[in-house]
């Protein structure tokens, strides 16, 4: 499993080559406190690198989610939608938000490994 970080706190796992995998991290989920409401991209919709992919909503704020990749939306956690508190519950699995299709797979090379996250994490 290759998982990669963004400064925003997403999180893309790019093990399957057909589709990638973005959540929200552990640290903005406890930023965030109890998560009770999640807007997700529509399938099929093209987003690129930076944009706003979707919102989360906590009791305590809204934060976006942006997009980690540029790509094409080929799957929404309709789960999540379904039950909001798995992005506490398990960030890094059930509470996962979309799946991607990379339309320019040399952009993961901006993202930071689990290390570079860890230390940014310490400088917050």
């Amino acid at each position: 499993m290759t998982v990669k970080f963004t400064h925003d706190h997403e999180w893309i796992n790019i093990a399957d080559t057909a589709a990638a995998i973005v959540g929200i991290t552990v640290h903005a989920q406890d930023a965030l406190g109890d998560v009770v409401f999640v807007d997700l991209p529509e399938v099929g919709k093209t987003i690129a690198k930076g944009e706003i992919a979707g919102v989360v909503e906590s009791v305590k704020a809204a934060a976006d989610v942006y997009m980690p990749v540029s790509g094409e939306i080929v799957e929404v956690n309709e789960d999540l939608r379904n039950d909001p508190a798995l992005a506490n519950s398990d960030p890094l699995g059930a509470g996962w938000f979309f799946k991607v299709k990379l339309s320019a797979p040399a952009e993961l090379d901006g993202l930071m490994d689990s290390t570079a996250y860890d230390a940014l994490l310490k400088t917050l």
